[in-house]
Formats: C-alpha cells, structure tokens, sequence
C-alpha cells in the first residue's frame, strides 16, 4: 500500500466519533467508514437489537452500542456521560439520526408535525448542546449535521421534513459562528443526500424508486456509503478550513 494510502487508511486513528441513528443505512455505513479508517465509534440508536449487530460488524476494537432516543434530554445526558467516562473526550459527533414521510401539510396534524420536528431538529440541539464540553476536549472537534435536499428544496408531500432539515441547515451555521465567537475548537458543517438506496427507500415500491432515478442527472439513487464518504471528509483534517456550510450529495439533483 502506497504511504498516501496508508495514511488515508488510518485518518482517524485515537479519534472518537459518536454517530446518532446508527443501526441501519446512511448511519451504518458512516460507523463503518470511520472504523475503517482508525476510529473508534459509539454506534446510537433507539433500536437495540439491529444496533448491537451492527456494533458486531466493525473492524477494530473498543467500538460501543448505545440505545438512545434522540428526542429524550435525559438519554441524551446519560449517553454523554457513557463516552466521558469511557474515553474522556468526543472528536466527532454525527447527528444522523432522522425519520419522515410524504404527507399533505395541510392534513397534518399537530401531533405528526411534532414529532417530524423532534427527531430531525429538536435532536441536533440536544446532540449539540450537551456534547459540546466533550467536544471542546478534543481541540479539534467536528460536527456533521445531517440535512437533506429538502431541507434546500422542496417537494409535494415534504412540508415538515423540510422545515425541519432546513432548520438543521441553519442550525448548523449558527453553532459554527457561535463556537468561533467564543473560541470553541469545534467546525460544525451539513450534509445534504439526495435519494439513497436504503431499506426504507425500497418500501416506497418501484415505480417511485424509477422516478426518483429519472429525476436525478447521474440516473441511479446514492449508495449509503457513498453519503458516508461525505460525511467523513467533513469531518477529516482535510476539512479543517471547511466551516459552517452545507455538502450537497445528491447526484446533481439540485442543479437543474
């Protein structure tokens, strides 16, 4: 293996990454390209038992599986004190973690709409706000906030998933300027995937699947690891000047 390769192989070694939503898809294969490449990975998530299989699927050693409802302050406090003690620091937290359907806005009720909110938006102020301390100990702390393109653009269907990843999208900024102003190590950035091959996109059958396919230039939906990719040159020292701004990886889905 040549010695760029080398070191591309190992990018994150000594590092700790929490991601949030780590069971399955986007968030699975983000825990695996980490641990790939040197870290080691708390893998978060509200369902224990695909969590667990997952943790069991990670080259390395150390990894951990944490269950977590990421809507809850109380678990999110208890997971931060889970890492503290095990590591005594945090290098990247990725708030993966997300969950929507299409919906008429104006069938929706207020119920439907909260929940949209609380698991996309009110979950990456909670990440934030009590991972921080840990954050600040790395000294070179990273954010990776997961948006969408509809948190950019919308679609029929897709009223509170937008506002809640254009939430995220702006949320972000603003706790990249506000580490800056007060002189936290910490970048924090979002990611927006287009259409993705995921368990959850199959349920939505064929004819939808095509016609997502024919909406995006490149012609096929992204593979997971293809969106982790992303997430891990954000979170990368290759990355270092890359601060409070959006990485859109949507096949060019947005450009037309």
């Amino acid at each position: 293996m040549a010695e760029a390769e080398r070191s591309l192989a190992q990018r994150f070694a000594g590092r700790i990454v929490l991601v949030t939503g780590a069971a399955k898809g986007i968030g699975a294969a983000t825990a695996q390209a980490f641990a790939s490449e040197g870290a080691t990975v708390v893998l978060c998530d509200i369902d224990e038992t695909a969590l667990n299989r997952t943790v069991d699927t990670l080259p390395g050693t150390g990894h951990r599986g944490v269950r977590l409802d990421v809507t809850s302050e109380p678990d999110w406090i208890a997971a931060m004190s889970v890492v503290e003690g095990a590591f005594g620091k945090l290098d990247v937290l990725v708030n993966n973690a997300g969950w929507g359907e299409l919906r008429n806005l104006f069938e929706t009720s207020f119920e439907q709409w909260r929940k949209v909110i609380a698991i996309n938006l009110d979950s990456v102020f909670l990440a934030t706000r009590h991972a921080m301390p840990l954050l600040e100990k790395s000294g070179r702390g990273s954010i990776v906030n997961m948006s969408s393109i509809r948190g950019l653009v919308v679609g029929v269907g897709s009223g509170p998933y937008s506002a809640a990843k254009a939430g995220v999208h702006l949320l972000t900024k603003a706790t990249a300027v506000e580490c800056a102003a007060t002189g936290k190590p910490v970048r924090a950035n979002s990611i927006h995937p287009g259409f993705v091959d995921t368990m959850l996109s199959k349920d939505i059958g064929e004819e939808a699947r095509n016609a997502r396919r024919a909406a995006v230039p490149q012609g096929r939906l992204a593979e997971p690891a293809e969106i982790a990719a992303g997430i891990l040159f954000l979170a990368s020292d290759a990355a270092s000047y890359v601060n409070g701004t959006e990485l859109v990886v949507d096949g060019g889905f947005t450009a037309v």
